[in-house]
């Protein structure tokens, strides 16, 4: 059986960063911190934090964590009431929802903390999968085990580049050579959108030569100044399109459907949460495809 005043102790120095912050949280000494972490720590016979500025978590830490954030929700779907105020809340996200249509739904659901993890639409699932997050946007239509799965709509996505850029890479028509040649923006090594959208407009699977930028904002400076084409969300490209600092290497957009999955032992305590993000959803995302 976990001690949960140690789990406690444990939440505190990584939402804080530090024991002092811990300890501060909790109104104990940073004594009282050090020791039900070492107690936790002889218990489960793992180190769970990374001392350093700021303290981060192991992944046996961050598990440990997540599971006393789940047990809170748990105690409040148990007892049919809203979660106490401040309650942490850790969800998965992919960067260009967050940078679109979510944060509305965030900021009008109170008595949480979010802890935003923001991982690809394809993969983000997986941190439901692990128990490291209550609840996820994702990619898949699931549901994860154990969760329960909403369909948000789909997030429209087109190829976009300076006019200059079009002119010098595709005045010929978007190719599978131009392609080949033309440099590409890709937000990481998980992310497929410009592969996937190349591969269907060229009939066959395209090597693209690639920049990496991990921002949905830094996609469309880059792609606006000349860098490279990219797959851009539909909301984030409205400006851009009407200033004529991009323009869409063609009209065929890509559609990403999302799903809100949410693990069941906290669906009570996070429904008014749910009912903001299909709200949000259903005013920005595509619903009939």
């Amino acid at each position: 059986m976990l001690d949960y005043t140690q789990l406690d102790a444990l939440s505190a120095v990584l939402k804080t960063g530090s024991f002092d912050g811990a300890a501060g949280a909790l109104n104990i000494t940073q004594s009282a911190v050090s020791q039900r972490i070492k107690a936790l720590e002889n218990r489960v016979g793992a180190v769970l934090i990374l001392r350093g500025q700021p303290c981060t978590a192991t992944p046996a830490g961050a598990r440990l964590a997540a599971h006393a954030d789940a047990v809170r929700l748990m105690e409040a779907g148990l007892l049919d009431s809203a979660p106490a105020e401040n309650t942490p809340l850790r969800l998965a996200a992919n960067a260009d929802s967050l940078a679109t249509w979510m944060l509305p739904a965030l900021a009008e659901t109170d008595g949480f903390l979010f802890d935003l993890v923001i991982d690809d639409q394809d993969h983000s699932a997986n941190w439901l999968r692990s128990g490291e997050v209550a609840a996820a946007v994702t990619g898949h239509p699931g549901p994860v085990q154990g969760c329960d799965s909403h369909a948000l709509g789909a997030l429209r996505y087109y190829a976009t580049a300076s006019p200059e850029f079009v002119e010098r890479h595709f005045s010929k028509g978007v190719t599978a050579e131009a392609l080949s040649r033309a440099p590409a923006l890709t937000f990481n090594r998980k992310d497929r959108l410009q592969r996937d959208w190349a591969t269907g407009m060229a009939g066959t699977p395209v090597t693209l030569p690639t920049h990496h930028f991990a921002s949905s904002q830094g996609f469309i400076e880059a792609a606006s100044l000349g860098m490279g084409w990219g797959m851009n969300p539909e909301p984030l490209l409205r400006d851009a399109l009407a200033r004529g600092a991009l323009c869409k290497l063609t009209e065929t957009p890509l559609d990403t459907p999302l799903y809100w999955q949410v693990a069941r032992y906290a669906a009570g305590p996070l429904a008014p949460l749910t009912r903001a993000i299909k709200a949000a959803a259903r005013a920005s995302l595509i619903q009939e495809l």
